[in-house]
C-alpha cells in the first residue's frame, strides 16, 4: 500500500470527503425527529394499554383497540425509519473513507465511493418516506371535524 505523501493530495482528499459530511448532520438531525415521534407513540400506546387493561370488559372492536393497531403501524414505519437513517449513516461514513483513501493512497476506488454515496441517498430518501408516510397516518386518526365538548352551559 502506497500512501501520497503530497500535502495537496491529503487537502483535497479531504476536501472531497467534507461534502457528505453534510448529509450525516442532516441524517442525525431526522434520526433524533424521528426518535421523538417514537417515544410519543410508545407513551401514547402505553396509556391506551393502561386504559384498557383497567377495563377487561371492553370489546375488542372499541376505537382505542382501533388506535393501538394504528400506533403499533406507525411504531413499525417510525423503526424502519431510523433503521434506514442508520444504515444512511454508515454508507455516507464508509463514503468519506473511501473517499479520503481514494486521495490518499493509490487505490482506484472512486467508483466504490460513488456506489456507496447513491446507497446513502436510497436509503435517506426511503426514510423520507416512511416518515411521510407515518405522518400521514398520524394525522388520519385527527378529527377536526368534530366538536369538542365545551363546558356546560350556565342557565341565566
Amino acid at each position: 500500500m502506497f500512501f501520497a505523501t503530497d500535502l495537496d493530495t491529503v487537502t483535497h482528499g479531504i476536501q472531497l470527503a467534507v461534502a457528505p459530511v453534510f448529509l450525516l448532520t442532516a441524517v442525525a438531525g431526522m434520526i433524533g425527529s424521528v426518535a421523538g415521534r417514537l417515544a410519543r407513540i410508545i407513551d401514547r400506546a402505553r396509556i391506551l394499554e393502561d386504559r384498557i387493561d383497567a377495563a377487561p370488559h371492553i370489546d375488542p372492536m372499541t376505537s382505542a383497540f382501533e388506535e393501538l393497531k394504528q400506533l403499533r403501524q406507525r411504531g413499525a414505519l417510525v423503526n424502519a425509519c431510523i433503521a434506514l437513517l442508520t444504515f444512511c449513516a454508515i454508507l455516507i461514513g464508509l463514503t468519506i473513507m473511501a473517499l479520503f483513501l481514494g486521495e490518499t493512497t493509490e487505490w482506484q476506488i472512486f467508483r466504490i465511493a460513488t456506489i456507496l454515496f447513491l446507497s446513502g441517498v436510497t436509503c435517506f430518501l426511503l426514510a423520507l418516506l416512511c416518515f411521510l408516510t407515518e405522518t400521514l397516518i398520524a394525522t388520519r386518526i385527527l378529527k377536526f371535524g368534530r366538536k369538542l365538548p365545551g363546558p356546560p352551559e350556565q342557565p341565566e
